[in-house]
């Protein structure tokens, strides 16, 4: 049965580009159920429109607290037929209200090498740091600021010559390849939530049959 998907929204739109691309190229059995926002001015509507998906806008702004603002977020993914969500530029924190709604079942893909630089503008944090690679993460959704089980990873070198827009270019592409192939290994049924390693630990992820990482720098 195909993986069906609600995706969350705040901007452009790229990422869900990619998805929509595998799903219609056949490289990804999904279906993209519902695209919500909660911006009306977000990109990625128009692009969710001109595939045929069905869209909500759902305003942050017009509710009392975080909590009734997520409430209708899963409202409008559940009457979609959404299983697994999505976070493709979603720029809002989620709490365990939303979270134990799809418990273990919501994705997000971060433009950095977590657990390093989490949180905003991770491509500048990188370029301040000065670090040689770069890259991107899709993991698992918590209660933290990007600190949920870590599915796969994908590096990028850091040019000399980088600025921060450089690099977030070369880090969006990968960001496509890797949320896609995470994907496909979820509709594949290959994901398996593992215990910590250590007391106190963090949950992990184990892909079976796969490596969680993809990419390479120079010859390595």
């Amino acid at each position: 049965m195909p993986l069906d998907l609600g995706v969350l929204i705040s901007g452009t739109g790229t990422n869900l580009q990619a998805i929509l691309d595998a799903t219609r190229a056949g490289r990804l059995d999904a279906r993209i159920r519902i695209v919500v926002s909660n911006r009306a001015d977000a990109a990625g509507l128009r692009r969710a429109e001109g595939a045929g998906v069905p869209t909500r806008v759902v305003p942050h702004g017009e509710f009392p607290d975080r909590e009734s603002f997520e409430r209708a977020l899963v409202d409008a993914l559940r009457e979609a037929g959404a299983s697994w969500v999505v976070l493709a530029g979603f720029m809002r924190l989620l709490t365990p209200e939303f979270l134990g709604a799809f418990p273990d079942r919501v994705l997000n893909i971060h433009p950095a090498l977590l657990p390093a630089f989490p949180g905003v503008d991770a491509q500048a944090q990188a370029l301040a740091y000065g670090v040689r690679v770069a890259g991107c993460t899709v993991h698992l959704v918590d209660a933290g600021t990007d600190t949920g089980p870590i599915i796969a990873q994908a590096v990028v070198p850091v040019d000399d010559d980088d600025t921060r827009e450089t690099l977030q270019q070369r880090i969006l592409a990968r960001e496509h390849e890797l949320l896609v192939l995470a994907l496909g290994w979820i509709a594949e049924g290959r994901l398996e939530v593992m215990p910590p390693r250590t007391a106190g630990g963090r949950p992990r992820v184990r892909v079976r049959g796969a490596s969680t990482a993809i990419g390479v720098v120079g010859d390595a």
